[in-house]
């Protein structure tokens, strides 16, 4: 019996079946990953489809399948299974995924420019659950559906993606990029958004007026054109109606993450849903107990990761970098230590090389931090796992761009018991 990796795998299944006739309620083709969006998200919420805008296309797809794989697949009777029924037939490998869906959810949430799921792990280990994700970078698509058993929605600006968005959830929440807004001046309102990334997350709140919204982006956003762009996105928000609350905040002084991590966390409140607002409040700071070396392999010996004489500054590093219990950089023209005892912020790009990259001696050399190791100066769950099928690089920039999960955890905690 083909399972849904099978089909994700089999190139003549993508040519012959998800290729063929699936259209979206504009009548423009539906691409493979969308089908595959429609899918996972449906055998994720299958107990509470009946509420789900997505629902109706995805039980079309799984009859297209169904019907496929009756005729190619002999003794296997299939076509005359309930929809639902055969849906865990076919999704019987991701039913089970490494952090299931809660049963009985206390609230609901959605996952925009989800990226690896770092909001989504804190919001489940909460009890709630996610009706719709969205993503768009493939690679990052495939890491959340490693783990989480669901490919998300792709392009979020689209109009036939917006319309896979449920109503009646609980929180928003979006690590949504930084576009630089182009004002000419300070004006208020929702229109000045337009043309940003921002506008599509104002958009769906508008729309679906969820009662809380949790935003996180770079601490820059705060100054980035002397305070006008945080002005135009704290206006907007307050436009729709909402209370805003905000506040930057470092992992390593709020979540007890070894990582000097700062960005500006935004959490807004619908006050006609949520009449104690005003209770909420942001974590206080916690002490730093963690180390470095709680993220740290030292028994990795993994070629790829070390640093050898074809760098062109090998001597410079071998000559400073001494200690086992620190960070080093190297600075374009010297060594820098990272005396906090800290990760550095990790970014995107360290999967390029060079400047800026994190380096560790070990009793094997000098390396970069493996994918792993920076997930988990994220503050991942050690069970998170990449999938081996996406490269290195694709992995250092997933992490790079990723949450730090044990503050957007604590933020969450007070969020929910507002709500």
């Amino acid at each position: 019996m083909k399972t849904i990796s099978n089909i994700i795998l089999d190139k003549s299944i993508k040519e012959t079946l998800f290729l063929k006739t699936a259209k979206d309620s504009d009548g423009n083709h539906i691409t493979l990953s969308e089908q595959m969006a429609y899918l996972t998200h449906f055998i994720q919420n299958h107990k509470i489809s009946h509420k789900l805008s997505y629902s109706q296309k995805a039980l079309e797809i799984i009859e297209e399948v169904s019907e496929y794989l009756n005729a190619t697949d002999e003794g296997n009777d299939i076509v005359s299974e309930p929809a639902v029924d055969y849906s865990y037939s076919l999704f019987s490998d991701i039913v089970h995924p490494r952090f299931p869906s809660v049963a009985n959810p206390k609230f609901t949430f959605i996952d925009l420019f989800a990226g690896i799921g770092g909001f989504r792990i804190a919001l489940q280990s909460l009890g709630g659950k996610c009706v719709f994700s969205s993503e768009w970078d493939a690679n990052a698509q495939k890491t959340y559906f490693y783990n989480f058993g669901e490919i998300p929605y792709g392009d979020i600006t689209k109009e036939s993606i917006k319309n896979c968005i449920p109503d009646g959830f609980d929180v928003l929440c979006a690590g949504f990029p930084c576009q630089a807004f182009s004002i000419a001046g300070y004006r208020k309102g929702f229109e000045d958004t337009r043309g940003t990334l921002f506008f599509d997350v104002a958009e769906i709140i508008k729309r679906k007026r969820p009662k809380a919204v949790f935003l996180e982006n770079v601490k820059n956003l705060y100054t980035h054109d002397n305070g006008k762009t945080f002005a135009v996105i704290k206006a907007t928000l307050e436009e729709l109606g909402y209370v805003v609350y905000h506040k930057v905040m470092n992992s390593m002084e709020y979540a007890n993450v070894p990582q000097n991590r700062e960005r500006i966390f935004i959490v807004c409140f619908d006050p006609n849903q949520v009449k104690n607002h005003h209770q909420f409040s942001f974590p206080e700071r916690t002490e730093l107990t963690h180390t470095i070396h709680d993220c740290i392999d030292p028994e990795i010996n993994d070629k790829a990761l070390f640093y050898g004489a074809k760098f062109i500054h090998y001597e410079e590093l071998k000559r400073d970098m001494v200690s086992m219990d620190t960070i080093y950089q190297w600075r374009r023209q010297y060594v820098r230590e990272n005396k906090s005892n800290v990760c550095p912020t990790l970014t995107a790009n360290m999967g390029t090389g060079g400047h800026n990259v994190p380096l560790i001696l070990t009793k094997y050399g000098i390396r970069k931090l493996s994918p792993k190791e920076c997930i988990n100066f994220q503050g991942y769950p050690k069970e998170y796992q990449f999938p081996t099928s996406i490269a290195n690089s694709a992995k250092y920039k997933q992490a790079g761009n990723s949450v730090v999960v044990p503050l957007i955890t604590k933020v969450c905690q007070n969020i929910i018991s507002i709500i």
